[in-house]
Order: C-alpha cells, then structure tokens, then sequence
C-alpha cells in the first residue's frame, strides 16, 4: 500500500483547495462511551493512538480558558442547567432549566438577566494549544447560537418564538452571535494564522423537512452567519458548516453566503441523495462525513460498512472534494469492527 506524503493539514488544505491529496482525509465523531470502546478493542491507551493506529486525520480544537464567576454544579455560564440522562449504552446531558424562560420581553430580560462576558475567558492559553500541532488541521472559533437560544428559552418556546416574540429572538441571537464574533476574532488573533476551520452550525432540519420555513432561516439566521463567515474568511479560515436533516431546500442560501464545507450527509433523509447533492453542489462546497450512523454502522455488517465507504468515495469523492466521516457522532451500540472497517476502507480505497 502506497505512504502518506502529506502530513494531516496539508492533506484537509488540498481537498479545501481543490487539490489533489496523497489520500481522502478521514474524520472521527463519536459519542465518549464509543471512544472507550473502541480504545479498548485496539488496545490501545488513548485517542490519539487510536487516531494514528486507523489513519485519522482529526482537526485540534482550541478553546480559551473559563475565568469568570464560579458557576453551580452541573451549570454553564448562561445560567442554564443540566442533567444526565442514561438512554441504555451511554449518557447525555440534556438541559433541564432554562433562565429566560420566564420573560415576556426583551426589556424583561434587559433589568434582570446577565449576559455572559468576553473578559470571562482567558485566551492567552491559544498558543500554547496550537504548539505542536502545527502539522494538523486546527479549527478554532464559530458560532451554534440557537442551540443555545433553545437553552435559554426551552425548545417549544424557541420554536414559538419565532412566531409570538421576533423582539426577543432578534435581541438574544444578536447577544449571542457578537460574543461568537468576538470569541472567534480573539482566537484568530491568539493562534497567529493556524485555525484552518471554523464550526459556523445550525441544525435546520428533521428527517423529512425543514423544522423552519425558508423565511424564518433568511430572517434570523443567514445574515447573521454571514456576518461569521465573512469574518472567517477575512482571516484565511474555512468555514464547515454542520446542518443535520433534510435541508436540500435551504442549501442554495447556505452556499450563497459562503460556507466551503457541509457535514454532515444524513443521506437516508428526505431529498438528501448523494448524486442529487453531488450533481448540484459538488463544485461547490466541500462534503464532509457521510457515512451513515442511524443503520449502516450500528446495524451492518462490516461488509455493509465497505460497501458504503466506497459508495461515499465513488459519489462524494468523485473528483475531489470529500473528507470521509460519520454522518454524527457514533453510537456506543456500533460494533468496533464497523467502525474500524470504515477508517480501512477509507485508508485503502481513498487515494
């Protein structure tokens, strides 16, 4: 089998270029119980020899260091609250008191709520994540606001939102993407030019559709990521756009506005086939992931998972412009030998 001759940024830089790569770059997402998992069936002591052992070109994250006001067990800085909740093969958090929820207003919210503060973040730790790392692909910086939003208000509310309250969406996604923006641009200027990627997310839709309607994403939401886009690509960033679902209807705007990468390929959701995507949109964008994690990695056989890496190889790779991944995170019921013949399968078959 033929060597690598890029090392892990170089090989994301030429498939972001429109370059030939020595190989397809290889991703991982997965759920913590998974990575125990599969340390274990390795054998392996940690994540990186796992990621070197199945040729996994995973980016570096770097994030400032919390300094501000002591926080409550179990609380973030926006005041919102969490429990874990056990589904059988693992936990997640899942938001459990959500502070502004209670206002009917935005001058409500004005006299009484707290906004977390820039200065509650020391960035000054940036360069020393950065430090040995320069051979790999560094993201830094971005912005998932109504995530958060969801949070703060609860997610039946969010959603109501959008309808009975545009003052209050329209003020807190301003609260919330300025502290991104200014979160982002003390990253840039920390890492001194090596964030590679920045994670610029919005999930918009379900399985069959969008759980917003065109208008409502073109009112708050893609002005908004323009404005982070913009600013990622000022300082030689690309921007990976995450978006689950069925969003076909709506990524026309996103390419509009400037993302450069899409993740993650929920290709079994409604109006999410490979070919239409690749058709219409591989000269485009970049796709990223792909590899389906509601069926084919936990319920396949390894033969299944091949399969469907080459599919993903033939369709998302033809010509360039792919990075092989998880279409989310992996679950901790997916046997290790699936997910080990998906990171082979990319590795043999991916130059």
């Amino acid at each position: 089998m033929a060597r690598d001759t890029m090392t892990p940024r170089e090989r994301w830089l030429a498939v972001l270029k429109r370059q030939k790569p020595d190989r397809i770059p290889m991703d991982y997402w997965a759920t913590w119980e998974t990575d125990q998992l599969l340390m274990k069936h390795l054998n392996c002591a940690s994540m990186e020899e796992v990621f070197e052992k199945l040729h996994i070109d995973k980016p570096v994250y770097l994030y400032p260091r919390y300094v501000g006001p002591a926080l409550e067990t179990d609380e973030d800085m926006y005041g919102c609250k969490y429990r874990d909740v056990r589904y059988g093969t693992g936990v997640y958090r899942e938001c459990v008191y959500h502070p502004l929820a209670k206002y009917e207003s935005v001058e409500e919210i004005e006299a009484e709520y707290r906004w977390p503060d820039i200065e509650w973040f020391d960035y000054s730790v940036i360069k020393g994540q950065v430090k040995g790392n320069e051979h790999r692909p560094i993201q830094g910086g971005g912005s998932e606001p109504f995530l958060i939003y969801a949070n703060l208000r609860g997610l039946e509310q969010a959603f109501m939102d959008l309808v009975l309250n545009l003052e209050i969406v329209d003020y807190c996604l301003d609260k919330l993407f300025d502290f991104c923006y200014e979160n982002t641009s003390r990253i840039y200027e920390q890492a001194g030019g090596h964030v590679l990627l920045s994670y610029v997310a919005e999930d918009m839709g379900s399985e069959q559709d969008l759980m917003f309607s065109p208008e409502q994403i073109r009112k708050f939401f893609l002005p908004r990521m323009k404005r982070m886009i913009d600013l990622a690509h000022q300082s030689g960033v690309y921007v990976i756009h995450h978006n689950d679902g069925s969003i076909q209807k709506i990524l026309p705007d996103l390419v509009d506005i400037g993302i450069d990468v899409l993740n993650p390929i929920q290709w079994r959701c409604r109006d999410m086939d490979r070919e239409t995507l690749k058709s219409k949109f591989g000269d485009k964008i970049v796709f990223h992931g792909g590899v389906d994690n509601q069926q084919t990695l936990p319920f396949g056989t390894v033969d299944d998972v091949r399969e469907e890496v080459l599919e993903n190889i033939s369709i998302l790779g033809r010509n360039g412009g792919y990075i092989i991944a998880p279409c989310h995170n992996i679950q901790p019921l997916t046997p290790p030998e699936n997910i080990v013949a998906l990171y082979e399968t990319g590795y043999e078959y991916g130059r």
